[in-house]
């Protein structure tokens, strides 16, 4: 599989976003913040990392949540997945929101997120009646059924 360069610009004192594993689509984002900053229930805060990038045109980063956070302690991220287009120059921020019962601290150098480099492509809207008929056609939530 081939390899992207990616221009970056790290303003943190952490490591470069790296990928865990070999098969890992995603790379962590840790948070680049002076202090601790506690998340308390349904509060929400832009966590900076202290990166900045330049995308290629066609491609975008996606910022999603960490699943041991979400599961674990009840963190995630609005505006999920947040995108950063590839003309965006200023620094990467992190919305967190905290949906459990409980505060939660954020230490500088914590795994916050994950980024995911993707390929996307440019619409051209093309005016039309009618559309052509699908099997599902306009159903909507839920129209396939109950789970089993």
């Amino acid at each position: 599989m081939g390899k992207m360069e990616i221009k970056i610009i790290n303003r943190s004192h952490h490591a470069l976003p790296a990928y865990a594993t070999a098969g890992s689509a995603g790379m962590d984002l840790r948070a680049s913040i002076d202090a601790p900053i506690v998340l308390q229930p349904m509060e929400r805060r832009l966590i900076p990392t202290g990166l900045f990038i330049a995308l290629p045109i066609g491609f975008e980063a996606q910022i999603r949540p960490r699943s041991g956070l979400a599961l674990k302690k009840g963190i995630t991220l609005l505006n999920t997945p947040g995108t950063i287009d590839a003309d965006y120059r200023g620094e990467i921020g992190v919305i967190m929101i905290n949906l459990s019962n409980e505060s939660f601290e954020i230490q500088d150098g914590d795994r916050i997120a994950q980024m995911i480099i993707a390929r996307h492509e440019k619409a051209e809207w093309i005016v039309v009646e009618t559309l052509d008929e699908t099997e599902r056609g306009a159903g909507g939530f839920g129209h396939t059924g109950v789970n089993n």
